[in-house]
């Protein structure tokens, strides 16, 4: 100022943008590490009931069994059995994927699988979640066919992308389609997807036609924690977790979409060639006669102590149950000759069955020993061999994972 006349400004200005693109991305992380706080714990309260709730269903599942052994497929309650334990699949399934997509890991082994099953499976669960406003059209032009997969999150990843499909028709309803088919890939097609190799897959597509995306939403849809939904809608991790388990099963996922036209999504799948093989790694045992055969079977729940005995003993075994790891100990001590087979469960008071196996392998040195569990987390198969385990199994099993655990885990003593 001079005098009364005002002749400038004098100032300093800061440049503050790379202060505000922190902060922004501050926030961003603060909301990742949000939503990755509720994931672990979503885990932790998965993991607490697994075990109690798997234990559950292996005791529905084994007593729905012996059941069915003993109704004849000409009465009418033989079906509705069947529909018992088809109830208990999904459900054990359903904690299967509670468990990967809380930890955000693979939980179990790949095994020849049929895929049309999978498909199937999972078109009958989502057939019963849509909205009368949303047709579902399922299209499977194979009878079959053979992958190297986890079931479980195969069957997951489909029921996501569904999930995902249905919520881009919410509003104006429209039309779902479910579609299997075998595809083949020269080197010069698998070059432009950099995941595939040359050869077989199954292409399994999810169409929809809703809303669809745009080019810069299609960039982003497999980013962790990207999501269109609302706030309370989505977590953002349906997409990232079926890429990440495609990956793992040596697929891709593609998409395409136009914005007022639907999205479709192909997901590949190598085909398992050896096909024949995996049907024979079915067959029964060889050369093994289990009459002669005593298993120690412990559990430290009554029913599932019983119902394995039972499922043993309808396969031919001679068994020896108990209810307390203590107890089996003590009388494999007195008698170590009379078993050729021991399968116990892992979560007991006192002993837990890492630790009678450790204790029995102590005693008589390769002897076969099948470790079950209801949550993988408590162990895994990697860790049980470790151990001198020979077979490790997830509860809850049937009759027929029972019977290929004790038959491969009698194999490998002969070896």
């Amino acid at each position: 100022m001079e005098g009364d006349r005002f002749v400038g400004v004098q100032g300093v200005l800061t440049d503050i943008t790379y202060r505000k693109e922190a902060e922004q991305e501050r926030d961003r992380l603060e909301v990742q590490l949000r939503q990755a706080q509720k994931l672990e714990a979503l885990g932790t309260l998965a993991g607490g009931i697994a075990h109690d709730f798997n234990n559950i269903l292996a005791a529905i599942i084994g007593y729905t069994e012996m059941m069915l052994l003993d109704t004849p497929e000409t009465h009418s309650m033989h079906g509705e059995l069947k529909q018992v334990l088809q109830a208990a699949g999904r459900a054990r399934d359903l904690v299967k994927q509670i468990l990967v997509f809380s930890r955000m890991k693979d939980l179990h082994e790949k095994v020849p699988t049929d895929i049309v099953d999978i498909v199937r499976e999972a078109v009958r669960f989502v057939q019963t979640t849509l909205p009368t406003s949303i047709d579902l059209r399922e299209d499977i032009s194979c009878d079959r066919g053979m992958i190297l997969a986890d079931a479980s999150q195969i069957h997951q990843s489909l029921i996501n992308l569904c999930e995902n499909a249905a919520h881009a028709m919410e509003e104006d309803g429209g039309l779902l389609t479910v579609a299997l088919q075998e595809v083949s890939f020269d080197q010069e097609i698998a070059a432009l997807h950099p995941e595939l190799q040359a050869g077989s897959y199954f292409r399994l597509t999810i169409r929809d036609t809703g809303h669809g995306m745009d080019s810069a939403t299609i960039e982003r849809i497999f980013d962790p924690y990207f999501t269109t939904k609302q706030v309370g809608k989505g977590s953002g991790l349906g997409l990232a977790v079926v890429h990440g388990i495609v990956r793992r099963h040596l697929g891709t996922v593609t998409v395409y979409s136009e914005v007022g036209k639907g999205t479709t999504f192909h997901v590949y799948l190598p085909r398992l060639e050896t096909r024949a093989d995996a049907e024979d790694s079915c067959s029964s045992a060889i050369g093994i006669d289990k009459r002669t055969k005593t298993v120690l079977f412990v559990d430290d729940e009554a029913d599932l102590a019983a119902i394995g005995k039972r499922m043993l003993s309808q396969l031919g075994y001679e068994v020896v149950a108990k209810t307390s790891s203590v107890e089996a100990l003590e009388v494999f001590r007195a008698h170590p000759d009379q078993f050729d087979l021991v399968m116990t469960d892992f979560s007991m008071p006192a002993m837990t069955g890492a630790d009678l196996a450790t204790e029995i392998l102590r005693v008589r040195p390769g002897l076969p020993v099948v470790l079950c569990s209801g949550y993988h987390n408590e162990i895994d198969e990697e860790k049980a061999k470790r151990l001198g385990i020979a077979e490790f199994v997830l509860k809850p099993f049937n009759m027929h994972v029972l019977e290929e655990s004790a038959r491969r885990a009698l194999e490998k003593e002969r070896v």
